[in-house]
């Protein structure tokens, strides 16, 4: 593509900021600390998680960028970033996250393939940009269309990113078109994040955001929106991004045995403590991050002081001042909650969060019944230890 380019090597990564904690460098995945979360409801773009397969591709001329959009369709399109910018422009505050988000902690039951992300492969913008519904239709595909005159039925986006997983080709991902053509589903070809142009690592200079949806489909530096009537059949499609049980291992894996993760499910973490604390007997707060896929909102997140035994409910908030109502309008609904409690811990203990979305789902207890390879959607109940003594310990 005219002013696209996709290094071959890493020796023009962009600058990132030194509270990242690495880990792994080539390709480049990194995450914030913990506490640096929720200190703010919309997460800097210096301290979101940075999520790669390759090198950051490069944009030299913004003037000859094109997103081409064939497949089956009656006619093809190529739309320039003017063209998108002529759209009506919608503000989606969503959260992204990784569906290796915790994956270390699985790993500490056995071994699985993957990032070693610890609880911060997740972050919430505010995403701005056209609606892919909106695009479609300039291509003639109404909106809620579940499949095209010609057979279409899944809407695929591939990036200008190289990764070996593909051989060398690129990135790729696709939804359902009646999810890429619902106007509710808020799926965006996005130009910003947070108010200011997307920088490299985050797509720049145009990526899909699928709200309520593992990252790994909203995919960054688009190329191509091809209209299928199969879902995608790329890497992370059919070989990766899948949720398996403890009992399949890489002997005995069928990778058509299941479907491609979509939605995550309800998921919370304890923020403000680390895995292992050291206090003073006393009050301490408790808060941290709760979300749910599908735009599902949190109804509830339960905090036990003693492993799980009794518990307290906490408080929910995203803006400060305005009291959370699950799945109402002052919400937003594709956006992670912030929870607090102020608890008293008289001796060493397990704290332990949980949460329930509106659908009533909740998380599972252990983290062992939902072992899998490749370590994805760790979403067991979060637990950090605490040691309480004296100051001089």
């Amino acid at each position: 593509m005219p002013g696209l380019t996709a290094p071959s090597s890493y020796s023009q990564e962009p600058p990132r900021h030194p509270i990242l904690q690495i880990n792994s460098k080539e390709p480049f995945n990194a995450e914030p600390p913990r506490s640096a979360l929720i200190s703010s409801y919309v997460t800097p773009v210096d301290f979101f998680y940075k999520r790669n397969h390759g090198p950051i591709p490069i944009v030299d001329d913004i003037e000859s960028y094109y997103v081409s959009i064939c497949g089956l369709i009656e006619n093809s399109k190529d739309l320039f970033m003017r063209d998108i910018r002529m759209l009506r422009k919608y503000n989606i505050t969503a959260t992204l996250q990784c569906a290796g988000n915790r994956r270390t902690a699985m790993s500490n039951v056995r071994t699985v393939k993957g990032v070693g992300w610890d609880v911060s492969a997740i972050g919430n913008a505010v995403w701005s940009g056209a609606k892919l519904a909106d695009v479609l239709e300039l291509v003639g595909i109404p909106n809620l269309t579940s499949v095209t005159r010609s057979g279409g039925k899944h809407v695929e986006f591939v990036s200008i990113d190289k990764c070996k997983e593909e051989n060398g080709g690129p990135y790729k991902a696709s939804i359902p078109l009646s999810q890429a053509t619902n106007p509710e589903a808020d799926v965006l070809l996005a130009y910003e994040m947070n108010g200011e142009p997307l920088n490299r690592d985050h797509g720049y200079p145009l990526r899909v955001v699928v709200p309520g949806v593992i990252g790994a489909r909203s995919v960054k530096w688009l190329d191509t929106i091809n209209i299928l009537a199969e879902e995608c059949q790329g890497f992370f499609m059919q070989k990766d991004y899948k949720m398996f049980p403890p009992s399949v291992n890489w002997d005995n894996i069928n990778w058509k045995s299941r479907r491609p993760l979509m939605d995550f499910p309800v998921q919370c973490v304890i923020c403000s403590l680390e895995d292992v604390n050291v206090m003073k007997p006393g009050k301490a707060k408790v808060s941290g991050y709760a979300v749910s896929g599908g735009g599902r909102g949190i109804e509830r997140v339960d905090i036990s002081v003693d492993g799980g035994k009794n518990w307290v409910e906490a408080s929910r908030y995203q803006k400060t001042g305005i009291p959370y109502i699950a799945d109402h309008m002052s919400s937003d609904k594709w956006a992670w909650v912030f929870f607090e409690v102020i608890i008293d811990i008289p001796h060493s203990t397990q704290i332990v969060a949980k949460a329930v979305d509106t659908a009533a789902n909740v998380q599972p207890e252990s983290v062992e019944t939902i072992w899998n390879l490749r370590g994805v959607l760790n979403t067991s109940w979060h637990r950090v230890q605490v040691r309480v003594g004296h100051s001089n310990m």
